[in-house]
């Protein structure tokens, strides 16, 4: 089996009177000399572009290859470009390993999972996020309905924003309220989009202490180790996560190295794909750290999120990003959720495939970027 061609596709899921989750996302879809093709995600949102020119220049020495050598095709994408490492290259690489994953899955007759050396779980569990019209409140109260056992919000930046501890006395009164309104089974997390300096985030953990969080994402921002450690050690009993924009093992060496976080959060879409997703899992676990996949984007990214999870000891929890009908309506065999699950396929491969109808139905969309600022205009991170 020989790959002939390589192509990308975007389809927009805008913001509309059901969610106010406003995406494109953007598939690999991976063609062989048989009747075999393999489908993948490379969403990145806001640099859809940058990441299908990357795949382009990949196709040059993917072509005329065979599909089945997953971790020898990785490789060459992963060191053979001089300039390696950041989101554009490495979700352009993570896309099409899915690819080659849902060929090698297909060749087989095997889901990816059983590829994965088979589950050692039968349902991944999943959590909801306010991605629906409504207040953060509703949405917690009709996803637990759902049978949702986990939600996860981000507190939203209050007009007039005049210092950091704003933000955390809005996320407080957010997260008091939800919990109120849940009770005390449903697990909770909350997300700052690295928005804190450390300490103000030490002081919004300890603030955050009495209502049993699952964790805490991105409380500061990824990029300095040592700081996340500090932040995270001052207040340990309410558990620290981040991870979704760091890249490879090499990426997560130094949060491991400094101990930083007992939960870390790759995605699937930026970290290198299957094949480097269970690697990071691997190199984590001696460490007695927890899996919680960053997966914010589309279905086929969720798809193979699922299978890597369900052959994935040190796994936690997945996010789920709800987008109705788009999420369902882009597939032919959409994921199936029951009681907060996903549950596991026995269709080979990925187990998913594009309705190319409604993919031609929905071409890419400009969205408008989010900003944040002080009142003096200077820029808060977002």
């Amino acid at each position: 089996m020989k790959i002939t061609e390589i192509k990308t596709r975007h389809v927009g899921a805008p913001a509309d009177e059901n969610t106010r989750l406003d995406r494109n996302w953007t598939f690999v879809i991976i063609e062989t000399d048989t009747d075999i093709t393999g489908l993948g995600e490379c969403t990145l949102l806001g640099m859809e572009f940058p990441v299908t020119t990357a795949i382009d220049r990949m196709s040059d020495f993917l072509v005329g290859q065979d599909p089945t050598r997953v971790e020898h095709l990785w490789q060459q994408m992963f060191r053979h470009p001089f300039w390696r490492g950041g989101p554009v290259l490495n979700a352009a690489i993570s896309g099409v390993d899915m690819a080659l994953w849902d060929i090698a899955g297909k060749a087989a007759g095997l889901p990816v999972y059983k590829m994965l050396g088979g589950p050692v779980r039968d349902r991944v569990r999943c959590y909801a996020r306010p991605d629906l019209t409504g207040s953060v409140v509703d949405q917690a109260i009709a996803a637990k309905a759902q049978g949702f056992t986990g939600f996860k919000f981000g507190p939203e930046a209050p007009s007039g924003l005049t210092s950091d501890m704003d933000l955390v006395n809005a996320a407080v009164a957010d997260v008091s309220a939800i919990r109120q309104a849940v009770g005390p089974e449903m697990d909770l997390m909350i997300d700052f989009h690295g928005r804190l300096n450390p300490p103000t985030a030490v002081k919004c953990l300890e603030m955050l202490r009495p209502f049993n969080l699952l964790f805490v994402e991105e409380v500061i921002p990824p990029d300095n180790p040592a700081a996340y450690a500090k932040v995270a050690a001052a207040v340990p009993s309410v558990p620290s996560a981040t991870g979704e924009r760091l890249y490879t093992r090499w990426g997560f060496r130094e949060l491991i190295e400094f101990g930083s976080v007992p939960i870390i959060q790759p995605d699937i879409c930026y970290s290198g794909g299957i094949s480097e997703l269970r690697r990071i899992a691997a190199y984590v676990e001696p460490h007695y750290v927890k899996v919680a996949p960053h997966n914010p984007n589309g279905p086929v990214a969720c798809a193979a999120s699922v299978h890597t999870a369900a052959a994935m000891p040190n796994f936690l929890i997945l996010e789920y990003a709800r987008k109705p009908p788009y999420f369902e309506s882009v597939l032919q065999q959409p994921l199936v959720i029951k009681d907060g699950y996903f549950e596991l396929t026995d269709r080979p491969g990925l187990g998913v495939e594009l309705d190319e109808d409604f993919a031609n139905a929905h071409p890419h969309h400009l969205i408008t970027r989010d900003t944040h600022w002080y009142p003096d205009g200077s820029a808060a991170d977002v």
